[in-house]
C-alpha cells in the first residue's frame, strides 16, 4: 500500500509508533523513524533488521523542540531520499496531574512536546511537499481531545489544539495535493497500559463497548488507511480509533 514512498515517523521507538513503523515497511515504505535518544533509536533499529534484514528503515534523534535541529534533519532525509511523502507526528507525553498540583512549567512542557514540536517538523516538510507536488501529514491525537480528563488538563488540552491543527493545514494545504489528517486512539495496549494490574484492566474494558482494549496495530491500521492511496479524498478528520468509548 505504501510502495515507492519515503515516510518520517515521530515517537517511533516503541508502542504505537514501533508498530506504525513496522506496518509501513510491511507495506514497502521507506521509513526514517525518530527517538528521542540514540539509544533508543538503535534498539528500534536492531529489533526491526532482525525481523527482516531488507527493509529500507533507519533512524534520528533530532530535539524535537529544537525547530533548527529538526529542520536540517529532515532536509537531510529529502536530500538523501530526493522526497518525503508521508510524516507522522506520534511523539508525545501523557499527563494525569491534578490541577492542584500545576505549574506553569509544567504545562508548557506538556504543550511544547505535544503541539510546538508538531510544528517544528510540518513546517520543513511542508515546504518540500509543496515543491514535489503533494504529501501526507498525519498526527497522532486522542479520545480525549473529544471527552476531556480527570486530571492532567495539558494533555486534553493539547490534543484539542492538535485537532484545531489538523483541520485548520487541510484546508490550507489541500490546494498544494498535501492531506492532513489525525488519528484519536482510545485506551490502547502500550507498556504502561499493559503494567496495569487486572484489577484495574477489567474496569477499563467493561466501559468499552467493544469490550476490549485496542492494540497498538489497531492505530497502526488507521495510518497506513491514511497514508494510502485509498484516503486520497479523505482529509481533515480526525478518526477515533477507540472501540467507540466515549468518556
Amino acid at each position: 500500500m505504501l510502495k515507492g514512498k519515503v515516510a518520517v515517523i515521530t515517537g517511533g521507538t516503541r508502542g504505537i509508533g514501533f508498530t506504525t513503523v513496522k506496518k509501513f515497511l510491511e507495506n514497502g515504505a521507506t521509513v526514517v523513524l525518530f527517538g528521542s535518544r540514540e539509544e533508543t533509536v538503535n534498539k528500534a533499529l536492531e529489533k526491526l533488521h532482525s525481523e527482516n534484514a531488507d527493509w529500507k528503515v533507519e533512524g534520528a534523534y533530532p530535539n524535537l523542540k529544537d525547530a533548527k535541529a529538526v529542520e536540517d534533519t529532515i532536509q537531510g532525509i529529502k536530500d538523501k531520499y530526493g522526497k518525503i511523502d508521508i510524516l507522522v507526528n506520534n511523539a508525545g507525553v501523557a499527563d494525569s496531574t491534578p490541577i492542584s498540583d500545576y505549574t506553569a512549567e509544567h504545562f508548557e512542557k506538556i504543550m511544547s512536546l505535544n503541539v510546538s514540536a508538531l510544528i517544528n517538523t510540518i513546517m520543513p516538510t511542508v515546504k518540500i511537499m509543496k515543491e514535489q507536488g503533494g504529501g501526507c501529514i498525519l498526527n497522532t491525537s486522542s479520545m480525549v481531545s473529544i471527552s476531556g480528563q480527570p486530571g492532567g488538563v495539558a494533555y486534553p488540552t493539547s490534543k484539542a489544539a492538535v485537532n484545531g491543527l489538523t483541520w485548520s493545514l487541510a484546508r490550507e494545504l489541500g490546494p498544494s495535493g498535501i492531506r492532513v489528517n489525525a488519528v484519536a486512539p482510545g485506551i490502547t495496549k502500550t507498556d504502561m497500559v499493559a503494567a496495569l494490574p487486572e484489577q484495574m484492566i477489567q474496569p477499563l474494558i467493561n466501559s468499552i463497548p467493544i469490550r476490549r482494549i485496542g492494540e497498538p496495530e489497531d492505530i497502526a491500521n488507521a495510518f497506513l488507511f491514511l497514508a494510502s492511496d485509498m484516503a486520497s479524498y479523505v482529509t481533515g478528520e480526525i478518526l477515533s480509533v477507540d472501540g467507540a468509548m466515549r468518556t
